[in-house]
């Protein structure tokens, strides 16, 4: 993989981490586009991992409110919503592993997948603008959200967030928990796959900064783009751009 390559994925994971178009289903589109053939997982993880960064900047103030009232009952079980939503990734990640990983190489399940994305997506524009709070009913349900999402094509923020919305959580809410929530399972997936490639990288350690600094970069850029669409109202935009691109994706 060239460093050319190298940056046009860092900035395509970037980009489509959090706008919810399924980064993984656009990193397969890419390499398959770029004539890549570069293990999939391993990649993904480090570009996984500037985007990681790029939520720990950008919800910095959350994050820093969470550490410094651990002590109140709120938080406390703010958090503890934050780990049931982590279980159903972890249960499926692990017990679909095989599966999942054939799926990075099923171009036609990626145009598949991102069709479905784009449904989803539009369905959540049908929701009047509520503000309840938080449930354990909430956290599971976001939670098989974003274990969903580990398959390629089904957007992670595209799923959790229209999840909330349709669980009555008001927009800003349903994007602060999808993002926290996002934490513990790109922090868990990293540990996971470093642990299976036994500490060698499977490309140069040039590429592999650039493909984290790319992404970490854009991924800033994106995110604050998607704070402000939602907002506005404007998420379900999104939906026509992954049905329209899974379409394209299963007749070409």
């Amino acid at each position: 993989m060239t460093l050319i390559e190298t940056l046009i994925l860092g900035f395509v994971q970037g980009i489509t981490e959090f706008l919810p178009i399924s980064s993984s289903g656009h990193l397969v589109l890419g390499q398959a586009i770029l004539g890549i053939d570069q293990p999939g997982n391993e990649f993904e993880i480090l570009v996984h991992l500037g985007t990681l960064c790029s939520v720990l900047v950008v919800f910095s103030g959350d994050i820093k409110s969470l550490l410094f009232s651990i002590s109140s009952k709120q938080t406390q079980v703010f958090i503890l919503f934050i780990m049931i939503g982590t279980l159903p990734a972890i249960a499926i990640g692990l017990g679909f592993k095989e599966l999942l990983e054939s799926l990075f190489e099923d171009v036609s399940a990626v145009g598949t997948a991102l069709m479905i994305t784009g449904i989803i997506l539009y369905g959540s524009s049908l929701m009047n603008p509520q503000n309840k709070d938080h449930t354990f009913l909430t956290a599971i349900l976001i939670g098989c959200a974003q274990a969903v999402a580990i398959m390629p094509g089904i957007s992670r923020s595209g799923m959790t967030i229209s999840v909330g919305l349709f669980l009555g959580l008001s927009p800003k809410e349903a994007a602060r928990f999808s993002f926290l929530l996002a934490i513990p399972a790109i922090i868990g997936a990293t540990l996971l796959t470093a642990f299976e490639m036994e500490g060698a990288l499977p490309m140069p350690f040039t590429v592999a900064m650039v493909a984290f600094i790319s992404s970490f970069i854009v991924g800033v850029i994106a995110l604050k783009w998607l704070l402000g669409w939602l907002e506005q109202g404007k998420f379900y935009y999104f939906g026509f751009y992954c049905f329209g691109i899974g379409l394209i994706t299963l007749v070409i």
